[in-house]
């Protein structure tokens, strides 16, 4: 876009800059935040997923040994001893991002006679519990993850923007309209000395 090669124009480019220079240290720490936000988050969603499966493997004989077993119904399989209800998130907030950050897991009420079941199943139903807990909590952190990550792009792309267009096209604007005022301010000394010796031939005569 062309500039006024004015004084006023040379004014507002510098202003701009300044701006622009004290903005993008700014969004230069905003975008470290995030990256090293995001990479705590993966962190904890791995060891999470870590302790899942963990959770998962010491129950697997159990789980097998019970779908085996013709003397349950399908009614009274183990996941039906275990139904999730309702997610218990709360807001915060990361770099300005607003996040939910996961409180709990809740289960629907459910009544079984422990006689009917082998003395396992209690176990088997907290660790399923467990499991789907940690299975809602590292849903809510791939979320953050998200969220985030679009607001990483966001941020990387006003530093890219900053870093290679406007800081770098806002002094070539101002070298180009100081070199263009300090032409005209040449000029015009000149032009003055040559009217001076005019009229200083014009005295002489």
């Amino acid at each position: 876009m062309a500039v006024k090669l004015t004084k006023n124009e040379l004014k507002k480019q510098k202003d701009s800059l300044k701006q622009f220079q004290r903005y993008l240290p700014t969004l230069l720490l905003k975008k470290q935040q995030l990256q090293m936000v995001i990479r705590q988050i993966e962190t904890e969603l791995a060891g999470y997923k870590a302790q899942q499966d963990s959770l998962l493997n010491g129950i697997q004989d159990w789980i097998a040994v019970f779908g085996e077993n013709t003397a349950f119904g399908s009614a009274a399989q183990l996941d039906s001893l275990v139904k999730p209800d309702q997610i218990k998130r709360k807001e915060g907030n990361i770099a300005g991002v607003t996040i939910p950050i996961f409180e709990d897991l809740t289960f629907k009420p459910i009544q079984y006679e422990v006689g009917d079941y082998p003395l396992w199943v209690d176990k088997a139903v907290v660790t399923l519990k467990d499991t789907a807990r940690i299975s809602a909590l590292m849903k809510t952190l791939e979320v953050q993850i998200d969220l985030l990550g679009r607001e990483l792009r966001t941020t990387s792309q006003r530093v890219n923007l900053f870093e290679k267009v406007k800081i770098p096209e806002t002094k070539e604007n101002i070298r180009r309209i100081g070199i263009y005022i300090g032409d005209q301010q040449t000029a015009a000394v000149v032009r003055g000395k040559i009217a001076k010796k005019k009229l200083a031939a014009k005295g002489d005569d």
